[in-house]
């Protein structure tokens, strides 16, 4: 396990790789999976300043796509959900809240811990697709022009060899 561990890192590796290995970071990242990609982006701004529009971009692109995946996993759930069950849909709080808000509710995505699960719900809740896509992807750029700017700002210099 750790020598595949230790290839996947090597493979994955910022300096040769950088926007490939962040978009990769960043897709598995907007998935149920535990994973920062904030500071992927950062490091491979760091070093490489002038990468930073790219960086954004791309971190975005692919955090969007695994939110497209997590979405079509909750529709997928609810619509497995239905099949099998002859229940009467789940009543939770967080459905009802994101019920009321709707789409406009996809900006949240970018936020730690409920931000993936709040698409599969928008899924489940069968929202409207293009409008969800459309705010979870401006949630998600937002948050990576202002996390990786701050960073910046309060780690400042370049990377020398």
């Amino acid at each position: 396990m750790e020598a595949w561990v230790g290839s996947m890192l090597a493979l994955l590796a910022l300096p040769k790789f950088g926007l490939s290995t962040v978009f990769v970071i960043a897709f598995v990242s907007a998935t149920l999976l535990p994973l920062g990609s904030e500071p992927a982006v950062f490091g491979l701004v760091k070093l490489n300043p002038d990468l930073f529009w790219p960086a954004v971009l791309v971190a975005t692109a692919g955090n969007t796509l695994g939110g497209v995946l997590t979405w079509w996993m909750g529709y997928g759930a609810e619509r497995a959900y239905e099949s099998l069950s002859h229940h009467r849909p789940p009543d939770a709080r967080a459905l009802r809240w994101l019920a009321r808000f709707g789409t406009k509710a996809c900006l949240l995505s970018w936020l730690p811990i409920v931000g993936d699960p709040l698409i599969a719900v928008a899924g489940w809740l069968r929202l409207p697709f293009w409008p969800c896509l459309a705010y979870m992807t401006i949630g998600k750029f937002v948050r990576y022009v202002t996390l990786t700017g701050a960073m910046l700002w309060f780690w400042p210099g370049t990377y020398t060899h």
